[in-house]
């Protein structure tokens, strides 16, 4: 998507207009602001497909920023960046649905590499929900079709199965289409990035996934095996808290130490 359109948050003068000018350089168009209630506003009446935005400002900073835009616009990519290797600043962004988290100085390259990452990311899910959306209208159209001057189908028979909509793994189901949860009947929503390693998981179970290979699928990038190992853990950490009867002693994710996670479902 070089024509995307990326708003960089900071309150730093010469990082903002450097960010900016990276960015520009590769294609996108750029538009910044210089704290968080200024770049609200900016969002409120301007349409973006990504936004950089450092953690550590006045008045408002990243995280509170960060969930005000999420509240009203969830599936915007986020990528916060910080000074300082504030570990719990990054978990909570993460927790909160951040992208991703970069600690200063930043670098060009991985400026780019991370803004066209999480581009492509946004653009495959836009054309996913599109091709999902005409695949239910044609496969209801051939249902009626195939129907006609035919008895009532048997409801009884899995309404998920041989469904490219929903992936199932004994009782929990993914809804690919809506990005929702159901395990045992209840539902669940979780934020992106976490609804995306849940499904990494899913599509392996019950096999073990390694650190890098979690977060290369689920979000689209490759990092180093420490970076790999906790990001993955803070993502897993989400998931567990809404799904796992006893944080203490999982039974649905279990942690393979030193190499990664599995999903067993019965």
């Amino acid at each position: 998507m070089p024509s995307a359109h990326i708003l960089v948050v900071d309150d730093e003068p010469n990082l903002r207009r450097t960010v900016a000018r990276v960015l520009q350089r590769a294609g996108f168009e750029v538009t910044t602001a210089g704290n968080g209630k200024e770049g609200l506003t900016l969002l409120s009446g301007h349409t973006f497909d990504l936004v950089f935005m450092d953690i550590r400002m006045p008045d408002m900073n990243g995280l509170e920023a960060l969930k005000a835009i999420h509240a009203t616009n969830p599936q915007l990519p986020v990528i916060l960046f910080t000074g300082q290797p504030d570990l719990n600043s990054a978990v909570i962004a993460l927790r909160h649905g951040a992208l991703d988290y970069l600690q200063k100085p930043l670098k060009p390259e991985i400026i780019i590499e991370r803004a066209k990452t999480a581009l492509a990311k946004l653009e495959r899910e836009r054309r996913q929900k599109e091709l999902l959306s005409q695949i239910e209208s044609l496969q209801g159209e051939l249902r009626d079709l195939a129907n006609i001057g035919k008895k009532e189908p048997d409801m009884s028979a899995n309404p998920f199965e041989g469904n490219d909509r929903y992936l199932q793994r004994g009782k929990l189901t993914l809804d690919l289409h809506a990005r929702r949860v159901t395990l045992g009947g209840r539902i669940f929503d979780f934020p992106p990035t976490a609804f995306d390693y849940l499904l990494v998981l899913t599509r392996h179970s019950p096999n073990v996934v390694d650190y890098q290979t979690l977060v290369t699928e689920a979000q689209g990038f490759q990092a180093e095996m420490k970076e790999a190992q906790e990001l993955t853990k803070w993502h897993i950490h989400h998931i567990r808290e809404a799904i796992e009867p006893d944080l203490q002693h999982p039974t649905f994710i279990i942690n393979v130490r030193g190499t990664g996670y599995r999903l067993v479902v019965d």
